[in-house]
């Protein structure tokens, strides 16, 4: 029986060297990196043993070299080790994908609709096909590493990606490349591009418009300035005219008898 979680030896990390854009005969390296002393370390691929090595006790990681990459290489790696002190085995560490292309196979067709050239806020779609080998599609993004979609074919072969309310972020070129029926991790190479421009939206009429409400609002206020004050003048004129006459009235009527 294995031993409990709490006793296992800490999780190494495993790295592909190159991690992206491998293909059929090109060699890969797997390093396998460990936290502590081993005694040993073995590489698994999709969860069965592939190769195991013994350990110098100074050395802090190990490689898996794989020369001429095959399409049977391809697929999920891990690795784990015995430790020494503490002894124990450890924890497989996180996974990492083999992913290899296939330049026998042709690449996907690609389509993006409804225009290369549209306002932010439209609703954009990009379809790739393949109709005889795709099993799964992968819409790529230049610039990004990794692909920024993934879908599932239809009936005729076609994969549908929709991107929702599109602005200036996502103008860019645009590729596919589809999973090949049949087999572990083996792609197809990337197809033909297609380009998506996102328009900023126009200001809207008066932002020119802008200046022209503001200047709008300037003469509306200086009207209403300009009537406030006429009223104020004019309380002020009935008031002083009121007061003279009231003083008018208090004179002594009999003065000159």
């Amino acid at each position: 029986m294995g031993m409990e979680a709490g006793e296992r030896a800490p999780r190494p990390s495993l790295l592909l060297h190159p991690s992206q854009g491998v293909s059929l005969g090109d060699p890969v390296t797997l390093h396998c990196h460990l936290p502590q002393p081993a005694a040993w370390v073995e590489l698994y691929q999709d969860g069965q043993l592939r190769s195991s090595k013994e350990m110098d006790q100074k050395q802090d990681a190990v490689e898996f070299s794989l020369a001429g990459i095959k399409k049977e290489d391809s697929g999920t790696y891990q690795c784990q080790y015995q430790g020494l002190q503490p002894a124990g085995t450890s924890e497989k560490s996180d996974p990492v994908e083999l992913v290899v292309t296939d330049h026998s196979y042709a690449p996907p067709g690609i389509s993006l609709c409804p225009k290369e050239h549209v306002e932010m806020g439209s609703n954009i779609t990009i379809q790739c096909w393949n109709t005889k080998y795709g099993a799964a599609f992968l819409l790529h993004k230049d610039g990004h590493s990794a692909p920024i979609q993934h879908q599932e074919p239809d009936y005729w072969g076609t994969a549908t990606f929709t991107l929702f309310g599109v602005n200036t972020a996502d103008s860019g070129t645009y590729r596919c490349s589809y999973r090949i029926r049949g087999c572990c991790l083996l792609f197809s190479p990337l197809g033909d591009n297609v380009t998506l421009e996102v328009i900023p939206r126009p200001a809207p009429p008066g932002d020119n418009g802008g200046a022209s409400r503001d200047l709008v609002a300037a003469v509306v206020g200086r009207w209403v300035a300009a009537i406030v004050f006429i009223i104020i003048l004019s309380v002020s004129v009935l008031l002083v005219a009121q007061r003279r006459q009231m003083q008018s009235d208090e004179r002594p009527g009999g003065e000159g008898v």
